[in-house]
């Protein structure tokens, strides 16, 4: 089940879409046309409203709601007949388009708050496959694919420092489900000891630096280069909006596709590269030209390659985070 923070920026901004003049007189009677949202779901979205729950995220999801019907490329003031809320399931398929919400089966429309996170990928999705042909296949170790050495070497740091009857085994590579789940138990939290440090940070720098050499590879001409660009920043086949906020600004963008990209742009350069960040670190930074203003537009990210749920608990996974702010991003055009 969604989260309530989540269902008030989702639900309010579909709600803001058939009009009305506050959230609370929407909420008292809500549109017949908003689909797959629950009774209990409204009713709990009109007692947070009343209590005062998450004022500040009511007003913005309410205000970018406002601001996509009224918005000459968005809704030009047509109430939508239909309002779906995608709200707690999984995409079926390989979907590029982050969509909350889909408006009239044309319009999609995603609530973005406070988050810089772009993709959730297998490391192998990732760098091996850039991010095509599916979903990947989670649950190989990404660490001992890529750094077996280091990462033997971190295990056993690790495993000297912890009770020696927990029925460990020697190798990390044999590690189950059950080990890692003992292994998350017993490890301390926060900071490594002082033991362990300076070995992870010499397996963050091997996994980083591999990582990135097997990333290069997927990526050997400026087709592979673009269309990772593309997948990257969620462009796909069709267009979207992005409602939400950003820091202290509201975002309110219209993602465009790759047609549309190729007409104000051209990709100059896309390079990846490991950092010796203290964790697995791999940064990307692409070079695009705008045609129309005739400048330099830069984008960049970095990707965090880490245990999934705590240290050990379960193999890595590949996280993308946007660094460049929303609107300076070549394709992402404010909302009009």
């Amino acid at each position: 089940m969604p989260a309530e923070k989540t269902e008030v920026t989702e639900v309010v901004t579909g709600l803001a879409l058939f009009g009305g003049a506050t959230p609370r007189e929407a909420l008292a009677s809500p549109p017949p046309g908003f689909a797959n949202v629950s009774p209990e779901v409204w009713a709990r979205l009109a007692r947070l409203e009343r209590e005062g729950g998450f004022r500040v995220e009511f007003a913005a999801a309410w205000a970018n709601g406002r601001a996509l019907l009224q918005a000459r490329h968005g809704l030009r003031e047509r109430t939508p007949l239909l309002v779906e809320w995608k709200g707690g399931q999984r995409s079926p398929g390989d979907e590029v388009v982050p969509a909350d919400l889909r408006v009239d089966h044309v319009y999609m429309v995603s609530c973005k708050y406070l988050s810089k996170i772009l993709i959730n990928a297998s490391p192998a999705h990732l760098f091996d496959r850039a991010l095509s042909g599916g979903h990947g296949v989670r649950g190989s170790d990404w660490y001992a694919e890529v750094a077996p050495d280091a990462y033997q070497a971190l295990y056993d740091r690790v495993r000297g420092e912890l009770p020696r009857d927990l029925g460990l085994p020697p190798f990390a590579a044999d590690l189950t489900v059950d080990h890692r789940r003992v292994l998350k138990e017993f490890s301390p939290k926060g900071r490594w000891g002082t033991s362990v440090e300076s070995v992870y940070r010499a397996f963050a720098a091997e996994v980083a630096r591999v990582s990135a050499a097997r990333w290069k590879v997927a990526l050997s001409s400026k087709r592979d280069r673009e269309a990772m660009l593309w997948r990257l920043l969620r462009i796909g086949s069709a267009p979207y909006f992005v409602l939400g906020s950003s820091g202290d600004r509201s975002l309110r963008l219209r993602v465009a596709t790759p047609w549309d990209w190729r007409q104000a742009f051209d990709l100059r350069r896309f390079e990846v590269w490991g950092d010796d960040a203290g964790q697995p670190v791999v940064r990307w930074r692409a070079d695009v030209h705008d045609r129309l203003a005739g400048e330099e537009r830069p984008v960049g990210g970095h990707v965090q390659v880490r245990w999934s749920h705590g240290r050990f608990a379960q193999p890595p996974e590949a996280k993308v985070y946007l660094d460049t702010p929303h609107h300076r991003v070549p394709g992402y055009f404010p909302l009009e």
